[in-house]
């Protein structure tokens, strides 16, 4: 059996793993869910590198988990799993991309989401009543992110939808090959994405491949709108 550590994206808390969470533990999985120290439902006070932070945080859950961990990062959570295996590569067994963000050292978030302006949040994104945060508009989120999810879980979703910090967006990875590059890579991909579109998912693909990769006819949040597929997804790597 696995231990299963699911990261959440930008905006989000642990909470967006619902779903998914019981159907991996009644398989006989170990799952954490957490929410990222200042996100979602946790309070603690973010400094000016909270993507070292986060995967500081993440890598000590991992170090303290059962053997064999998989590491699935959405969205944003992509960078944060990567500096964890940056951190503990021999504690990963294996990193899962869920149409998320697979970069480069030294790319940022805003770097590869600037190359296809047409696609992703930006409308939505509002400024939170902490400039060093940036919001979202729930409505406006609602058909960026859940459009093919139920209208409870979007409209439930988009309600809990927290500021995330600018500097996590902007904060280059740092990364090589010879730790991060070593671990084992999958990648899910999410066919009708709004916020990081198919081309764009496998544009970070090709710069960084991934084996195997699996396509699931889904939204941004297949934890809602995918769940059996996504499950199903998740097993087989395990």
């Amino acid at each position: 059996m696995a231990t299963f550590i699911l990261i959440h994206g930008a905006w989000h808390g642990g909470w967006c793993w619902e779903h998914v969470t019981p159907l991996l533990e009644a398989a006989g999985h170990t799952v954490l869910a957490p929410d990222l120290p200042g996100m979602g439902a946790d309070t603690s006070e973010l400094g000016n590198d909270p993507l070292a932070q986060w995967a500081d945080f993440v890598a000590d859950l991992a170090s303290g988990a059962e053997a064999p961990v998989i590491l699935v990062g959405h969205s944003r959570g992509g960078l944060v799993i990567s500096e964890v295996a940056e951190r503990i590569p021999q504690r990963i067994d294996r990193l899962v991309y869920l149409t998320a963000f697979l970069l480069e050292r030294g790319q940022s978030l805003g770097d590869v989401a600037g190359r296809h302006p047409e696609v992703g949040p930006g409308t939505a994104i509002r400024p939170a009543p902490d400039p060093a945060y940036l919001a979202i508009d729930a409505d406006m989120g609602r058909s960026i992110f859940y459009g093919l999810c139920s209208d409870e879980d979007a409209r439930r979703a988009a309600e809990r939808l927290t500021p995330e910090p600018l500097a996590a967006l902007i904060k280059p990875l740092e990364v090589s090959a010879e730790r991060f590059g070593r671990v084992r890579r999958a990648y899910i991909e999410a066919a009708q994405d709004r916020a990081i579109s198919l081309e764009m998912q496998r544009e970070m693909q090709a710069a960084l491949p991934c084996d195997p990769v699996a396509t699931l006819n889904s939204d941004h949040s297949p934890f809602y709108s995918a769940v059996p597929d996504l499950v199903r997804g998740l097993l087989k790597l395990a």
